[in-house]
């Protein structure tokens, strides 16, 4: 059951003594475990969870929004044509360790990320610093990109200095990311930050930092982390904002969706994300318990990895599994929510550049896939290596097994042969993903950081990705200059076009956009579902306290 934490010093006998408040936990029910707690480290929506409730960056999203706000930097500027940006810090700012955090702090961090080399440089370790930032101070992969970011630098205590290669379109949103909350130099140097190897092709960090000393300026401090039992975070009481309401919050691991629901009403836990469609009626229908709802911000797709030997080298292949995919019978299905639609290009379509017209759209149709496969390099039978998690459930794809099912039905009946594999979601399964080992075929999703194109496109297809293994210079130069413009109106046709030759070349096929659901006790209040599956706990409070 739930425990209750009691924060302060002990009553004491005196009369006037007044009573220590009494702050309550709360118990959350997570689908995983995180990697590691080092922002910079991490993909996964486990990880950014707890991640965020530790650190702050210096540009934060309004609660339930897009909108950016203030962070740990009040205010900024830019100068040079975009190229250079002021930030005015935060003063009075601690870190949990009491270490000050000031501009030295700032880019301690920034130039740590802009200097990482040998294992940190892999695409599975820092996924995100490659996707907003391109590559590192010294490229040791010819796959990388030069650097967007130059360096960072104090102008006195509380104002740092970026200096941009070239302008860049989102850059303020970008840094709202969770990857790039401040850490304190102290700890990040004293418990190995910067510790990691490369173990059987998957990135490992070997320091203790990200297991057991996190160390940021949020609401909330690290406690302690047994896998596969729980994770604890304190309430922070040096925190420099409105303090945290609860004293303490419990991150409980339960994979399978039956479990967390029925850990919800027995009250072994009062939250949990990423609830099972076919467990919102049994929420709705209790007076205990109450669902709520993320505004749609993600993709799933299924990658179409080319390759040495990859029938996926074949661009009527790929059409092939286009037409050979029932979307529609998939959405349709008990295996989506209600609010589930198929996706039709590889970002939201509330976002700005979402292509109205003129995309080639791919509606179920065996006869079709046959006919193309028997005019392509890979004839009916045509053999394919499938890919699916196992022990997880995403916001885009709550039962991966299910979805590889129904999928691999309607490939076979357009003429492919499909073989199986699985793995365990972390580390073996994502990183396999993000390396491009995990067959010709292979589930997995993105849910939306923050309000650009560039959040799906840009990260997706805007560089080369072992993912994919796709060279296509016409997108990526369209996603760049989308990247560098600064005119609202020409990003918006840039984009558009951009997702009308996505679809023609395929390199992957996006089929969903969900709405996820979170299930509560009713005495659970302030929680407010974020587009970006980032929701701060500091708000949350149980039975009105």
């Amino acid at each position: 059951m739930i425990a209750l934490v009691v924060v302060g010093a002990s009553s004491g006998a005196h009369k006037a003594s007044k009573a220590p408040k009494a702050f309550k936990t709360l118990v959350f029910g997570t689908a995983s475990d995180p990697v590691v707690l080092d922002g910079a480290l991490v993909s996964d929506g486990e990880s950014l969870r707890v991640i965020d409730q530790i650190f702050e960056s210096l540009i934060k999203l309004k609660p339930g929004t897009t909108k950016v706000a203030p962070g740990l930097a009040t205010s900024w500027k830019t100068a040079g044509g975009g190229k250079v940006w002021t930030f005015a810090l935060r003063k009075g700012v601690k870190f949990h360790d009491g270490t000050k955090f000031n501009a030295a702090a700032v880019c301690y961090n920034f130039n740590r990320w802009y200097n990482f080399k040998g294992a940190f440089q892999s695409p599975d370790a820092t996924y995100y610093w490659q996707a907003i930032f391109l590559g590192f101070h010294n490229n040791e992969s010819s796959d990388l990109s030069p650097s967007l970011f130059k360096g960072c630098k104090a102008k006195g205590q509380y104002s740092a200095q970026f200096t941009l290669a070239k302008p860049f379109g989102p850059f303020i949103p970008a840094l709202s990311l969770t990857n790039f909350a401040i850490a304190s130099p102290t700890a990040l140097k004293k418990y190995g930050a910067d510790k990691a190897e490369i173990r059987n092709g998957i990135f490992t960090p070997t320091g203790t930092y990200g297991f057991k000393h996190p160390t940021g300026t949020g609401p909330f401090k690290f406690k302690s982390w047994t896998v596969g039992e729980k994770l604890e975070i304190d309430r922070f009481a040096g925190y420099w904002g409105t303090k945290a309401k609860l004293g303490k919050v419990i991150f409980r691991p339960i994979s399978n969706n039956t479990a967390r629901l029925q850990a919800l009403q027995t009250g072994e836990i009062m939250g949990y994300d990423l609830v099972a469609p076919q467990d919102y009626g049994a929420i709705k229908g209790n007076s205990k318990l109450k669902l709520l709802t993320r505004p749609a911000f993600n993709v799933a797709y299924v990658t179409l990895h080319q390759g040495t030997g990859s029938p996926m080298n074949d661009l009527k292949v790929r059409q092939a599994v286009a037409y050979g995919l029932n979307r529609t019978g998939l959405i349709n299905s008990s295996a989506y929510p209600p609010g589930a639609v198929v996706a039709k290009e590889f970002q939201p379509p509330q976002l700005f550049g979402y292509a109205k017209k003129g995309v080639k759209t791919y509606n179920f149709d065996p006869a079709k896939a046959r006919t193309l496969l028997n005019s392509s390099s890979c004839h009916v039978p045509c053999k394919v290596d499938f890919w699916y998690p196992s022990a997880v459930s995403r916001p885009y794809m709550p039962d991966p097994k299910r979805n590889f099912e129904v999928f691999k039905a309607s490939l076979e009946a357009s003429g492919f042969d499909v073989t199986a594999h699985t793995a365990n979601w972390r580390p073996d399964y994502v990183g396999k993903v993000t390396n491009g080992t995990a067959g010709d075929l292979n589930l997995i999703g993105w849910t939306g950081d923050y309000g650009d194109p560039d959040n799906f496109l840009g990260v997706f297809f805007g560089t080369f990705s072992e993912q994919f293994n796709f060279h296509n210079n016409q997108i990526f130069n369209i996603l760049q200059k989308a990247r560098t413009e600064t005119d609202q109106a020409k990003r918006v046709k840039l984009y558009e076009q951009a997702n009308k030759i996505i679809m023609n070349y395929l390199p992957a096929v996006p089929y969903a956009h969900t709405s996820p659901a979170l299930g509560f006790k009713k005495t659970v209040n302030g929680y407010k579902p974020s587009p970006v599956s980032l929701e701060p706990f500091a708000l949350v409070s149980i039975g009105g306290v």
